[in-house]
């Protein structure tokens, strides 16, 4: 079993969740947690600009509320934003309300009156979340997992088996998880453009979600 890579019964227990977008095409759907910071979130920006490449950040609503300069820029640069609370909570070990009025929290500050109506994306910190929650989001929300965790946030991992890992894992329409924080740093500045630079060479294209995947 691939340690980068989602186990393959958690889709299946899962279904409803977006773990992978099913095509042969060469497309990757990078996704960075737990921003906006200054540094981190701006070297992401740059980096994906130098490949012409578009991503999904999912967002803590009190990043957005303290650094608001850099989530307008992740927003001039046109890529995707989704929900990942507002106080990054567990979901195992939230009271179903509590967490949802923590989400709606987190979605006063990204939505925009254009998009009122559509569905958002959601993704659960830690990957943890209940079933209880997971009904209770479903009709506002996509919920995105993902397919490929590329762990730069381990610090004892090594940055050539960060790269190495997250390379090997990464298949048509995965779903790549990164973090934009301060706690990644050290991973993400070097695994980035070397992650974007090789699959660009294979020819690959760097794809935001959508609502309609």
């Amino acid at each position: 079993m691939n340690f980068f890579r989602t186990p393959f019964f958690l889709p299946r227990f899962y279904p409803s969740l977006l773990w992978r977008v099913p095509t042969h095409d060469k497309v990757i759907y990078l996704t960075f947690d737990d921003g906006p910071i200054p540094g981190p979130t701006e070297f992401v920006l740059n980096e994906l600009n130098k490949h012409h490449a578009q991503a999904t950040f999912f967002c803590i609503g009190d990043n957005v509320r303290k650094h608001p300069h850099v989530f307008h820029k992740i927003d001039e640069q046109g890529h995707a934003v989704g929900n990942h609370t507002y106080h990054h909570l567990k979901g195992w070990a939230t009271p179903l309300k509590k967490y949802i009025d923590d989400i709606e929290q987190c979605e006063s500050l990204l939505a925009h009156p254009q998009n009122e109506h559509t569905e958002k994306l959601f993704r659960p910190p830690y990957g943890r979340i209940t079933s209880a929650q997971i009904d209770a989001l479903k009709k506002k929300y996509k919920i995105v997992m993902w397919d490929v965790l590329t762990h730069d946030y381990v610090k004892n991992i090594s940055r050539k088996s960060c790269l190495a890992g997250s390379i090997k894992a990464t298949r048509p329409g995965s779903i790549v998880v990164f973090h934009d924080s301060l706690k990644a740093e050290r991973n993400l500045t070097y695994v980035l453009p070397l992650f974007l630079s090789h699959f660009s060479e294979l020819g690959y294209r760097f794809a935001p979600l959508s609502n309609n995947l």
